[in-house]
Formats: structure tokens, C-alpha cells, sequence
């Protein structure tokens, strides 16, 4: 009966294992299409082996996510649990704006728009916040289905960023190339710097939402016209 009694204890919360879902790389939203700026990085030789990509793919996570999606997802989390619909749309529509590039805006979008239909498939309850009739950050999309699926605001924020640091890592083993091995060694360094990258972002005020990465808006500028590609950013 003890044992019984901790294997229950233990055993995993159903909001757990939607995250777990959410986070999963079977997600059927096609985010392994793109790399986020990292592949013109990569041809323009500013990351060139494991320790630029995790300088890469770490600053943009501290001083990108941490500074602009941890702080929004928070909002939108908080607006969806209140069912405050003007606030939602409102940190929905300053996300989008936020992005650097064309393609960087494109392909959120494209995020935003595959989740929602997922979602709304699995008969997530989004109303009356989403419709098919307007485009979503795919940041809007996990923050709405993490409330409506209970899931706590700190597990979703770490398994956001988590996903995100994921698919940058699973972009960076194809392109530079890494082995599998050296890889996972980036993710768990990555991993480390997450929990203060969503206690940082928790702390912004409104008005310290925001960042200003020009390396990023380059890369993916340039990925625009890039001659040759593996990803659709």
C-alpha cells in the first residue's frame, strides 16, 4: 500500500503532462522549419562551432525572450485566466510588433496560426479571445492554451523556453554541424540559464518590456535574401 500511495504522489498532474504535449517536438506546428536567424548567423561565420552557438543561442534567450516573451506571455497568461479579451489582444498585437524582421514576423505568425488550429481541434476553450479571423503570436497561443489547461505560469514559462532553446539547438546540430553528443552538452548548458531568465522576465514593468538585438535583425534580414537555405528564417 506504500508503495502504491507514493507512485500516486509522484505520478505526474494531467496540467503536467499538457505541457509536456505542448512542449513536445511531435507538435504538429512545423516549428522545426526554422531556425529564428541562427542559419544566416551561421553563413555569415559569426557561429561557427558549439561555443558561438551557445553564446548565439543564449544571449538571444536572455536578452530576447527574457526581455520581450517571458514578460508578454505573463500578461497574456494573466488576461486569459481574468478573461480580459481587450488585454489580450492588446499584448497579442505588441508581441507581433515587436519582431525584427519580416520573416521573423512571418514565421510567429505561421506558429501562432498552426497552434490555434490545433487547439482549437482539441477543443481548447479560446473564446473569446481567438478566432480564425485573426493572426496570433504562437507566444499568445501557448500562454492561452497553458491557462486554460491550468497549467502554473513558471512550468509553462520554463517549458516555453525550453522548446525554444530545443529547436535552436536542433537547427545548430544540422547546420554547423555538431554531433548528437556535443548537442545535448549545448542544452544543458542552455538550460541552466532558464529559471533566471523567467524570474528576470516576471520582474519587468510594462515599461521595461522590450529589447534591442541588431545582430538578430541583420541575420534575419539577410536570411531574406540568402542564396541558399535549409530553414524558412
Amino acid at each position: 500500500m506504500g508503495i502504491i500511495t507514493a507512485m500516486h504522489m509522484t505520478s505526474p498532474s494531467l496540467a503536467q503532462m499538457r505541457l509536456w504535449q505542448l512542449i513536445s517536438p511531435s507538435l504538429p506546428v512545423g516549428a522545426y522549419a526554422y531556425s529564428g536567424g541562427l542559419e544566416a548567423a551561421i553563413e555569415a561565420g559569426w557561429v561557427s562551432d558549439h561555443e558561438q552557438a551557445g553564446t548565439w543561442i543564449g544571449g538571444l534567450l536572455q536578452h530576447g525572450l527574457g526581455l520581450l516573451d517571458v514578460p508578454i506571455f505573463r500578461r497574456l497568461y494573466d488576461s486569459r485566466n481574468a478573461g480580459d479579451s481587450e488585454q489580450f489582444h492588446y499584448w497579442n498585437q505588441y508581441i507581433l510588433a515587436s519582431r525584427e524582421s519580416a520573416e521573423l514576423q512571418q514565421e510567429d505568425r505561421h506558429l501562432g496560426r498552426a497552434l490555434y488550429r490545433l487547439l482549437n481541434d482539441l477543443d481548447v476553450d479560446m473564446q473569446p479571445f481567438c478566432s480564425a479571423e485573426t493572426d496570433y503570436s504562437y507566444v499568445a497561443m501557448f500562454a492561452c492554451a497553458s491557462a486554460a489547461w491550468q497549467v502554473p505560469l513558471q512550468d509553462a514559462l520554463q517549458g516555453l523556453l525550453w522548446s525554444w532553446c530545443e529547436n535552436q539547438v536542433a537547427a545548430a546540430i544540422k547546420l554547423i554541424p555538431l554531433g548528437q553528443t556535443t548537442g545535448q552538452q549545448l542544452l544543458s548548458d542552455l538550460q541552466q540559464k532558464i529559471p533566471d531568465c523567467v524570474q528576470a522576465g516576471l520582474a519587468l514593468a510594462d515599461d521595461d518590456i522590450g529589447f534591442t538585438l541588431p545582430g538578430l535583425g541583420i541575420a534575419s534580414a539577410d536570411h531574406e535574401v540568402q542564396y541558399s537555405r535549409l530553414f524558412r528564417s
